[in-house]
């Protein structure tokens, strides 16, 4: 009777989940219709929003595993993680300037621009999840 009981609730704590969704807002501009997240999109500096962006227009679409904050000899760096192990992590400054690539690549061991990232790179938190 337990486990019958059990079977029962599964359905009913599945649909009170999709009430904790995040809500999305429609914005129409002329006729297309586009979906935003203002949780996320508030969050993320709009210099990472334009490297997320830049690389979403190549061809094929590339689109990072995530972005995360660090600081990295004393300023503020975002590492962007590419999907594959083959792609650079590139590193990139407040301004949108590419610094290195500290991992990543054929070896793993990026572009050896940034050697001592591992050791001097402070992580803060993560800015972006693809």
């Amino acid at each position: 009777m337990k486990y019958l009981l059990l079977l029962l609730s599964f359905p009913i704590m599945a649909a009170t989940d999709c009430s904790k969704k995040k809500a999305k807002t429609q914005a129409v501009t002329g006729q297309e219709v586009i979906l935003t997240d203002p949780v996320t999109t508030d969050t993320v500096p709009s210099v990472v929003r334009k490297i997320i962006d830049s690389l979403a227009k190549d061809s094929p679409p590339l689109v990072p595993r995530n972005v995360e904050a660090y600081l990295y000899n004393g300023k503020t760096v975002y590492l962007v993680t590419m999907p594959c192990c083959d792609f650079f992590n590139d590193l990139y400054d407040t301004t949108g300037k590419k610094i290195c690539s500290p991992s990543g690549g054929l070896t793993g061991k990026g572009d050896g621009n940034c050697p001592d990232f591992a050791e001097k790179g402070k992580w803060v938190k993560l800015l972006w999840k693809g």
